[in-house]
């Protein structure tokens, strides 16, 4: 007997990643009386972060979460197409805890910092959701409300039109994919960064008649990486800065 899929499993949004953000929700049951607390969707999105968190994305299957839950895996069909939506819909939990000021500062710069700091601190306190937000689209209400802010800022400083897509996407990309470095590099204990580390600059030293410059500028054994992601976000934001000053 095949499980019971939640509406539009088998059309073109639910099929794409995303897809859980395009697809009408399932309207609650007309039932009561269940003796252990009903399974709904936040349970599932809690349980998925912790599967996810402690074995990263490969780790998540909807038998190991139906697992977690005390459930047969074919109740979570109920709430989710298919495995995919979990992972769209723990992302999104994860942009859901970066905090957002009540209001705006008024200094664009100052607004798009809080949001980068705070989007790195959030992707960094669960390691696969780095890599993962640059995979897939984000379009769930956290993600959106966070977008919202973002543009805001920059229509603030006068960006519009492919600029001010260009320059969001800019904002958003930079602090995805250093959080997706760190947390590769990072996967493992400090011995394991450095012995990788050690690696690569035996492979430049080998490799210096190829690659002269990489050679006679090495990255360091040890990386200070939350002082590289800050001199990188004040090189972005400086250069947007820059872009509007002859406006």
């Amino acid at each position: 007997m095949s499980p019971k899929r939640a509406p539009g499993s088998d059309g073109a949004a639910s099929a794409m990643p995303g897809g859980v953000w395009l697809r009408a929700p399932r309207p609650p049951s007309a039932g009561g009386g269940a003796a252990q607390p009903a399974l709904d969707r936040e349970r599932i999105v809690a349980a998925s972060v912790a599967l996810l968190d402690e074995r990263g994305t490969a780790g998540l299957t909807m038998r190991k979460l139906a697992e977690a839950l005390g459930v047969h895996a074919t109740s979570l069909y109920w709430h989710v197409a298919h495995r995919d939506d979990l992972l769209d819909l723990a992302l999104d939990a994860v942009f859901g805890e970066v905090t957002l000021p009540a209001r705006a500062a008024g200094d664009w710069r100052a607004d798009v910092t809080a949001f980068m700091d705070g989007l790195r601190t959030a992707l960094l306190r669960h390691p696969w959701s780095g890599a993962l937000a640059g995979s897939r689209p984000l379009l769930g209400p956290n993600a959106l409300a966070r977008s919202e802010f973002v543009y805001a800022a920059l229509v603030g400083a006068g960006f519009r039109g492919d600029d001010l897509s260009a320059a969001a996407g800019a904002i958003a990309n930079y602090v995805i994919g250093t959080v997706s470095a760190e947390a590769a590099w990072r996967h493992g204990d400090a011995r394991d960064e450095t012995a990788g580390r050690r690696a690569l600059l035996a492979r430049l030293n080998g490799s210096a008649e190829a690659h002269p410059t990489l050679a006679a500028h090495p990255p360091s054994l040890r990386t200070d990486w939350e002082g590289h992601y800050v001199r990188g976000r004040d090189f972005l934001l400086a250069g947007l800065a820059g872009s509007r000053a002859g406006d």
